[in-house]
């Protein structure tokens, strides 16, 4: 791990959880924090065995649960059971393509006005977290013929 201070990090997070620092975890949560593409877990093998060869896509499932227990990667997972891991882990939203399945980040709190008013509602709402996607097509998989998006 090239970076000191991600490999401190990493060190501290694991050590707080009861787990052991490995190369290949410090590899898997290096591609995680240099990436915004949100990757699936045979995406983050594919990257991660440039440098580590030997390391099975087992480990790298493993070491992405291991990350996502410590609370340094967030698991995105859909109803169709799949999964892409984000190195984000700030309260942030996403926008994903429903063909190719893309996910990039939303800047912005888009969701605190409506978070608000459940809280004003009568009884109240305790939100105790929140994710935010919204779903639709990237423009390279845009449906033929379909009206191009409206101007935000």
């Amino acid at each position: 791990m090239s970076d000191p201070t991600n490999e401190s990090v990493l060190r501290e997070a694991l050590e707080a959880s009861g787990q052991r620092f490995t190369e290949q975890r410090a590899a898997v949560f290096q591609y995680l924090s240099s990436t915004d593409t949100h990757p699936t877990a045979d995406e983050v093998f594919l990257a991660v065995r440039r440098d580590l060869p030997a390391i099975s896509l087992a480990t790298v499932y493993k070491s992405l649960e291991t990350l996502v227990g410590c609370g340094l990667a967030v698991k995105l997972t859909y109803a169709d059971h799949s999964a892409r891991y984000d190195g984000r882990t700030d309260l942030h939203h996403h926008a994903r393509c429903m063909v190719c399945g893309r996910v990039r980040d939303l800047v912005g709190d888009i969701a605190r006005r409506e978070i608000d008013a459940l809280r004003g509602v009568e009884g109240g709402f305790t939100v105790t977290g929140y994710r935010l996607e919204l779903s639709g097509y990237c423009s390279d998989c845009l449906p033929q013929g379909s009206p191009a998006p409206a101007p935000a």
